[in-house]
């Protein structure tokens, strides 16, 4: 028989679980995963022409570039990659866009919009470390937005950030 007393003891000893320890387990996201079955990589990257003014490749992409996979949507994910700073403070980087390869979207052309993850973070990632490949976990979020460095299919709040170590 279960007591008011057994009841708040219960209730009184889960209090004192750490709360990493009720966390989910992340689900390993890679890049290829971002886009969805049955859509090959090699029809999401297209053609492009070169912008005379600018000196700079324009990537022109398909219908494929889009097309998101809606089963990560509000999912808790661990993805790595690569930041590209979109805004950085004294205390380091805290809006950014997540790639798959260094130096995408700053030596050459965005990669598609299934292939870029607009992060922001709760603690500001340290300026030293912006080169340093990193693994992100949070909560994965299917939707098409625009920055000045290219198009993001997915966004994603930051809970923790760590090194990627090989």
């Amino acid at each position: 028989m279960i007591t008011r007393r057994s009841t708040l003891m219960l209730l009184s000893a889960t209090s004192l679980v750490p709360t990493s320890a009720l966390a989910a387990t992340p689900k390993v996201v890679e890049w290829a995963d971002l886009i969805p079955k049955g859509v090959p990589y090699a029809e999401v990257t297209g053609q492009g022409e070169f912008n005379d003014e600018t000196g700079s490749w324009n990537p022109i992409f398909d219908e494929n570039a889009t097309k998101l996979n809606e089963d990560l949507n509000g999912v808790f994910v661990k993805i790595p990659g690569f930041i590209v700073p979109l805004e950085i403070g004294s205390a380091g980087v805290s809006d950014f866009l997540l790639v798959p390869y260094v130096g995408a979207c700053i030596h050459s052309p965005p990669p598609p919009a299934n292939q870029l993850v607009l992060a922001k973070t709760k603690k500001p990632w340290p300026s030293e470390s912006l080169w340093d490949p990193v693994w992100i976990y949070g909560t994965l979020r299917t939707k098409l937005e625009t920055t000045d460095l290219g198009q993001s299919g997915y966004s994603i709040v930051a809970e923790t950030m760590e090194v990627y170590e090989w």
